[in-house]
């Protein structure tokens, strides 16, 4: 795919393999060809709107973001079967998302499944990643050894039932949904963010989509973690239920450059909840 010129107006969506995601493109003032630019990943069961309180605050200082509602999300883009739901999918949707707005490279920021993606482009574009900056998910690396000793098996056994088929949709979209967002609510979302995620994922073949997530892991195995080589900073949560101290302190063995590691007395939810040491990690590579 050739890389299209930048757009003053921005791009709202971009298209790979038939399928059409959507964006939020915060373009600057200014320069619109020297602009620095970061690509902002979501996770589960968030959408771009994740990032609707960190977006601003790097815009308000000339860098321009790209959100994308990722595979699964946007409603263009529910491909059926999980293995269109593999990493190598995920990474590839992100580099026709830069070829798209014209971008030879991006500071990746990725919080939850959206850090396992900016983690693996990382690894395998170096040379379009000017910076990592990941959100709460340690490298799948550290990740895949956690699970083999300590209490991460124990932290990510939701991880086992999202691979049933249909039970877990069921389970959750019962009495109109209730069950489900009464389940994001106790997993420490405010009101407002646990019904704007549940309206998401209650549109046609939204929570399969987001589920194939999960379901695609099986197939997906050693394709996400090679080492990273280019400045990194990993934002972790003390207070994050779903990631295990293990795997956070063994994130940096898989690191070959500049590393920082902030650690905030905080939760998961680190884009809503944390907007502004968010902005700060990524601004202290584009400074």
């Amino acid at each position: 795919m050739e890389r299209a010129p930048w757009s003053a107006a921005g791009v709202d969506s971009f298209m790979r393999d038939g399928l059409r995601f959507d964006v939020r493109d915060t373009p600057v003032a200014g320069a619109p060809g020297t602009a620095p630019a970061a690509v902002l990943l979501h996770g589960f069961p968030q959408d771009a709107s994740a990032y609707d309180a960190v977006a601003p605050r790097l815009a308000a200082v000339g860098v321009r973001t790209l959100v994308p509602d990722q595979r699964g999300y946007s409603p263009g883009a529910r491909p059926r079967g999980r293995r269109a739901y593999v990493v190598t999918e995920l990474v590839a949707d992100v580099l026709a998302l830069l070829d798209a707005a014209g971008l030879e490279r991006a500071h990746v920021v990725g919080h939850d499944w959206g850090g396992s993606v900016a983690w693996a482009f990382a690894a395998r574009h170096p040379g379009r990643t000017a910076s990592v900056t990941v959100l709460s998910t340690p490298h799948p690396a550290a990740m895949a050894a956690a699970l083999r000793r300590g209490d991460q098996a124990r932290r990510s056994s939701y991880m086992l039932w999202f691979q049933v088929p249909r039970l877990p949709e069921l389970t959750m979209l019962r009495r109109d949904a209730a069950g489900l967002r009464r389940s994001l609510r106790r997993a420490g979302l405010e009101d407002g963010a646990a019904d704007r995620y549940a309206d998401r994922l209650l549109e046609p073949g939204a929570l399969t989509s987001a589920l194939a997530w999960y379901r695609a892991i099986p197939f997906s195995r050693g394709s996400g973690g090679g080492r990273i080589r280019v400045p990194t900073t990993y934002v972790t949560g003390r207070r994050d239920p779903f990631f295990s101290r293990d795997a956070v302190a063994a994130t940096p063995r898989y690191v070959a450059a500049p590393f920082t590691h902030v650690e905030l007395d905080a939760d998961h939810w680190l884009p809503e909840h944390r907007p502004d040491d968010v902005a700060a990690a990524v601004l202290a590579h584009v400074r």
